[in-house]
């Protein structure tokens, strides 16, 4: 049992680990589809609410399916679909968007993907989950990594506004790991993320229609590497894999890591960021950003070993009726009850007569 609940627990860890490198592959793709739509005179607000708007429609169905009539369950988590529509899918775009306007976009991911920190935070003063040494040490080297990647150190121009905004991404971020690693509000994963995409898409409508948020988009075919391809097929694409896909494959992966290593492994964002930027827009990586990926991947993995083993609650089993059959029949003390008891003896007195009858006749 010991082998089978460890078993258990590791495969657990390895279908978390599976799904939070695939959410942040496919969010890492979004800005390069983005970055074709954007060139053809889409504005960055208009990309994000048709993002929002098409992963809502496609998960809106299977998040209510998965509820199974137990309504009860969303009506008590209204208020966390809300915040989590608000702050981690709506807020956390808006924010950055925002930030890119004043400073340059490598300093604001670095901003904004400062959210490991920030959960790691949040669950020692909320939670008491104090960070262990190899916890602190691997977030240190994901740090380095993730500036060496966003190539900071060559340069950039910060701006006090800018670094607000930054820090209002972040916080948008380090809110999305946290509710979506949350199992004990009993939303299934899929109707969590439908909630919170169709809140966030009728924030950002709601910004777009007051003016907040300037709407513009265009048919013009978008261009990757040189090839044309129609707008609507990077419009579909973000939609379905880098908001539907990677929002539901994201809280599955933080309901089986947890909010802290979940949040750590989310940094491959950036790194699948700048894959995807090579393959489909020409830009190719520099060496100093292979190696900032390497300590990303290292910190990663020094942060899982600091999370430390959770020690094994194993449960005995429950014993079989046919065991207990027998104890039941022979009663407390462990013998024949008595009425079975009494007809056994009748039974040894009978054959007793019998046999000196026998003799009797014999011996005359």
């Amino acid at each position: 049992m010991t082998t089978l609940t460890h078993d258990t627990r590791l495969s657990r860890t390895t279908a978390g680990l599976v799904l939070a490198v695939a959410s942040a592959a496919s969010f890492g793709l979004s800005g390069s589809l983005a970055r074709g739509l954007l060139d053809t005179g889409w504005s960055a607000g208009a990309t994000v609410a048709v993002r929002i708007a098409i992963a809502a429609a496609v998960l809106v169905v299977p998040g209510v399916l998965a509820l199974r009539g137990r309504w009860h369950l969303v009506r008590d988590s209204a208020g966390l679909v809300v915040v989590y529509g608000v702050a981690a899918v709506a807020g956390a775009q808006l924010c950055y968007f925002y930030a890119v306007t004043y400073m340059q976009v490598s300093v604001a991911l670095l901003l904004e993907y400062t959210a490991p920190v920030a959960v790691v935070l949040w669950l020692w003063l909320r939670h008491g989950h104090r960070p262990s040494g190899l916890t602190l040490t691997g977030a240190a080297i994901a740090a380095g990594g993730l500036v060496l990647v966003l190539d900071v150190v060559s340069g950039a121009d910060l701006s006090t506004v800018g670094v607000l905004w930054a820090l209002g991404a972040m916080v948008g971020a380090a809110t999305y790991f946290v509710i979506s690693a949350d199992e004990g509000n009993g939303l299934p994963g899929i109707t969590l993320a439908a909630g919170g995409l169709l809140v966030g898409g009728a924030v950002l409508l709601l910004a777009g229609i007051s003016g907040v948020l300037p709407f513009d988009a265009s048919t013009a075919d978008a261009v990757y590497d040189g090839r044309t391809v129609a707008w609507w097929l990077p419009v579909l694409t973000l939609g379905l894999v880098t908001a539907a896909f990677s929002y539901v494959t994201g809280i599955a992966a933080g309901r089986r890591l947890g909010s802290r290593l979940a949040s750590f492994v989310a940094l491959g964002e950036v790194l699948a960021a700048v894959v995807f930027a090579w393959l489909l827009l020409g830009e190719l990586p520099r060496p100093v950003q292979l190696a900032g990926g390497l300590l990303v991947l290292v910190g990663v993995v020094v942060v899982k070993m600091g999370e430390g083993r959770r020690p094994l609650t194993v449960e005995p089993l429950p014993q079989s009726q046919p065991e207990r059959e027998p104890a039941a029949r022979q009663g407390s003390a462990g013998v024949l009850p008595r009425q079975e008891h009494l007809a056994v003896q009748q039974q040894e007195r009978r054959r007793e007569r019998h046999g000196q009858q026998r003799a009797d006749d014999a011996h005359q």
